[in-house]
C-alpha cells in the first residue's frame, strides 16, 4: 500500500464531478488528471486528439454487437486468438498505462476513466460516485452548453449511457451502484464545497 491517496471520481454527467475534483485538487494542492487523459494517450497512440476523444469513456454497443456479446463477456472475448483491438480498446489499454504510471508519481484526484477499477488494490484510493437531481443536471449542462432544456436533458441521458456502457464493460461492475463504489455522493442535497469539505477531510485523516 501506498504512503498516499489518489481520490477517484466517477460522475453523472451534469453533477459537477469534475468541479468537484477541480476544487478539491486545488486545495489539496495535488493535480487533476480528466481531459488531459485524452490528450495524453492521443500523443502516446499518435493518433489525433479529436479521435481519441470520441472512443473516450464512449459507447461500445455497435462494435461489441457486431460479435453478439454483452459488456459482461466482453473481457473473455478480448482474451481470445481472433480479438483483434479497436480504437476503442486501444485507448482505453493507453489510459490504463497512463493511470497507473501517474498513480506512481504521488497522490492526484482522477475523473472518470475507471480509473478506481485500474487502481483497486494497488494503492490508497478513495474511490466515490457523484449524482446530482434532475434538474440541477439539466440546469447546469443547459448553461454550460447554452442549450435548451429538453437538449440538455437529450445530452445528459446520452452521455450517461455512454459512460454506464463504458464502465460496465471494461470493468464487470455496476456504474453508480454503492457495491461498485466507497461512497454515492449527492450534490443536490450536498452542495459542490461540502462534498469538497468531505473529502478532504477524508484524504487527511
Amino acid at each position: 500500500m501506498s504512503e498516499y491517496k489518489i481520490i477517484t471520481i466517477s460522475r453523472q454527467f451534469g453533477s459537477g464531478g469534475h468541479e468537484i475534483g477541480e476544487k478539491l485538487a486545488e486545495r489539496l494542492g495535488i493535480p487533476l488528471y480528466d481531459n488531459q487523459l485524452v490528450t495524453m494517450a492521443a500523443e502516446k497512440l499518435g493518433y489525433t486528439e479529436e479521435s481519441v476523444g470520441r472512443a473516450d469513456e464512449s459507447a461500445l454497443n455497435a462494435f461489441i454487437t457486431s460479435y453478439g456479446k454483452s459488456p459482461i463477456s466482453y473481457a473473455s472475448f478480448i482474451n481470445s486468438a481472433s480479438y483483434m483491438p479497436s480504437l476503442d480498446m486501444k485507448v482505453y489499454q493507453k489510459q490504463t498505462e497512463i493511470i497507473l504510471s501517474l498513480a506512481e508519481k504521488g497522490p492526484c484526484v482522477i475523473v472518470g476513466r475507471c480509473a478506481d477499477y485500474i487502481l483497486r488494490d494497488k494503492y490508497d484510493c478513495i474511490n466515490v460516485f457523484i449524482c446530482a437531481e434532475k434538474a440541477d443536471r439539466i440546469k447546469r449542462i443547459a448553461e454550460r452548453y447554452d442549450l435548451t432544456e429538453k437538449k440538455a436533458w437529450d445530452r445528459i441521458r446520452k452521455t450517461d449511457r455512454e459512460r454506464k456502457f463504458y464502465y460496465e464493460t471494461y470493468t464487470g461492475l455496476e456504474w453508480g451502484s454503492i457495491y461498485s463504489h466507497q461512497a454515492l455522493l449527492n450534490a443536490s442535497l450536498l452542495g459542490i464545497d461540502k462534498i469538497v469539505d468531505f473529502l478532504e477531510l477524508v484524504y487527511r485523516t
